[in-house]
Parts: structure tokens; sequence; C-alpha cells
């Protein structure tokens, strides 16, 4: 045995020799422990040469390991890591941790529904009076899924500075508040960037800090919006009503606002104008005056502000212009009602004027008589 491993071993050195300078194993006369490890080399190499198959399959799996294919290990990886999948976490309510039932979470799956992404963008154009300002800062208290923006310039290229910024921040309506003159408010509601859009003249301003009011309602809770029976007779009050609904109503879910309704927005149209209250639905706390559910009765109503009344001017086709598609024919601008009124002033002072005329010529026409005892107390 001892002779065979020698004369092998002495094989493979000259095969090696002849292909480098390289030798695998040293030549046999060595010390003792070398012919051990050479021996063991040996019986090792004639197991993996030898001719059964099953006896070289055994010693893979038992002392070398068998090594997995690529395809195996990948295999092997994927179905640990579906295992090792973590549960789906319970969703966190106002009651508490509510978990998804299997029947919720496949009709949820199954069926699609609409998500509102409304986002509105409110602005002003410069040299706005602190008024208007403040108007501007209420209805941005009660929109949450509003954005603002710096001042923008009012006469810049017809809405397309408008239309940009709308565009930069990822918003789907635009509400910008014109002041001309310092005196006169414009509001236009804007679809950006397809259109529609309406421009109306504001009046009747009153804000939140002047009126004072009791009510009080949470700041970023939805409101509803309540709107005359007038809003359905025409077809530019139907355009005004859509339009109004997707500014001021609150997307649900918003980020920003609370699964609560403790306002109303009343748009009612009286005189071919738009006039906007809010009001907090009060609703009795104590034990005994506690109501049920559905019930009005002991429900109020308590305005909180602000108030301000919408003169529509004209409705456009396209975003801050547009062909026209609806004008107010009962529309008189500001800048009429000041000159009427200085024409009544200049008015007045042209009487005067005209009676001083009168008075002289019927002086002239009628000269007083000759006193005789006017001189008699001179001398």
């Amino acid at each position: 045995m001892a002779f065979l491993q020698m004369l092998h071993l002495k094989r493979i050195n000259r095969r090696l020799n002849e292909n480098s300078n390289l030798r695998l194993f040293p030549p046999y006369k060595a010390q003792p422990y070398a012919v051990i490890f050479h021996e063991v080399l040996y019986g090792v190499y004639g197991i993996l040469r030898s001719d059964s198959p099953q006896l070289s399959q055994i010693f893979q799996q038992k002392v070398m390991g068998k090594k997995r294919k690529h395809s195996e290990a990948e295999a092997a990886t994927r179905e640990k890591k579906e295992e090792e999948v973590a549960p789906e976490r319970p969703k966190r309510t106002l009651s508490g941790w509510k978990e998804k039932k299997d029947d919720q979470v496949n009709q949820t799956e199954s069926t699609t529904f609409f998500r509102n992404k409304e986002k509105v963008l409110v602005t002003c154009s410069r040299r706005i009076s602190y008024r208007y300002r403040h108007l501007m800062l209420n209805v941005v208290d009660l929109l949450p899924h509003c954005k603002k923006d710096n001042k923008v310039e009012s006469k810049s290229s017809n809405g397309a500075t408008l239309n940009e910024l709308v565009e930069l921040k990822s918003c789907s309506s635009c509400m910008f508040f014109e002041c001309r003159k310092g005196k006169d408010l414009y509001l236009w509601m804007s679809k950006c960037p397809n259109g529609p859009s309406v421009k109306f003249l504001v009046n009747a301003v009153h804000t939140m800090e002047e009126l004072k009011l009791t009510g009080n309602h949470l700041k970023g809770s939805r409101p509803i919006l309540t709107f005359s029976s007038n809003f359905d007779k025409d077809a530019h009050w139907k355009l005004l009503k859509e339009m109004i609904t997707q500014i001021f109503g609150i997307p649900k879910e918003h980020r920003k606002s609370k699964p609560y309704h403790d306002h109303v927005f009343v748009f009612s149209i009286v005189d071919d104008h738009i006039w906007f209250r809010n009001y907090q639905i009060s609703v009795p706390h104590n034990e005994s005056d506690k109501i049920a559910r559905g019930g009005l009765d002991k429900m109020t109503l308590v305005e909180v502000g602000p108030r301000f009344c919408l003169n529509p001017i004209k409705i456009f086709g396209g975003s801050f212009g547009g062909p026209t598609l609806y004008e107010n024919p009962f529309y008189i601008s500001p800048n009429q009602i000041r000159a009427l009124e200085k024409k009544k002033k200049a008015g007045h002072y042209v009487k005067k004027v005209k009676a001083k005329t009168r008075r002289k010529m019927h002086e002239l026409d009628n000269p007083l008589e000759v006193d005789e005892f006017s001189e008699m107390w001179k001398e």
C-alpha cells in the first residue's frame, strides 16, 4: 500500500513539474507526520476517483457538504422572506387601534374609489390694504387644504404667472385676491390649468377681528356646505355652485384636516349677489341636555365669521382668461359709482352758483325805492 502511494505521489509531482516550477508534495523521504498526511490525502483522492458513485456521493454529503445551485439558494431565500413578512399593523383611530378584517381587506382591494386630492393656492396682489389682507388670512384659516404664496403683480401677463405658480405648488385650484386703487377688491376663482375661472367683486367685507362674534369651532375641521335653492335655477349659478363646492370643500382624510363636522358654510343668493356666512354647530354638553343621534331640536347655530358678499362679473372658459361664458348685465363697476357720486356733489355747487346769479338778476330787475327820510338824521 505504501509503495503504491509513493508511486502515485511521484507521478503527480512529475506532471506538475512539467507544467510549472511548483511542487504539490515534497519528496517521500520526509518526516513521519508528513507520511500520515500524504496517506490521508491519497485516501481522499481514491474515494473521489473510485468507481462506486454511491461512496463518493456519501463522502460529499457527510464530509465536504453538498454545494447548492444558485437557483436553489435563491428559492430558499425567497421562502424565508415570505415566511418572515411582518403582519400588517392595525390602523389607529380616535377610539383606539382597529384591526382590518379579511373581508374588509378583500373589499378594499377589489373595489376602486375616487380620492379627492384638491389643493387650493391662495395669494393676493401687491399694494393690498390691511383689511382685505386680514380677510384673505381668515379664508386661509378656514381651508386646511390650501397653500399660501407671496404677493403677485396683478398686471403681469394675464394670469400666466399665476398658472405657473399653481403648477409649481402642485395645486388644482386658485383663489387670487386682487386689490385696485387701494379700495376695490376682486376675487378670482380658477380651476387650473384648463379653467373655467370666475371674477367677483367683493363687497360688505367684515373680518373675524372686527366682528368679535361668540362662535368658535375647531381649526381644520371639515365644514358642511349649504346652498340656497336659487343655485339650481340658471346654468351659470350651477357652474358657480360646482366651483365653490370643489374649492371650499375640504377633502376627506386630508392630513391637515380633522374628521369632524362642527361648522357650516352658507352660500345664499340675494339680489344676484352671493352672501357668505360661517356658523358653528353648537350642541349642549351637559349630562341632562345630551341629545341622541339625529336629534336636531336642541342644536343651534352660532356665527363665527368672516362675512363677505360676492358679485359675479364674468365667467371665462380658460384659467384667468379665455372666451367669455357669462357676463353679468346688472354689474356696475365701482369707478362708475364713484363718478356718479362726484356728479351729485358737483350738482350741489352748480345749484348754489345758479341761485346767486338769479338773486343778482332779481335785485337788478326790482330795485328799491328811494326813502325820503334816509338822510334825515345824517345832519
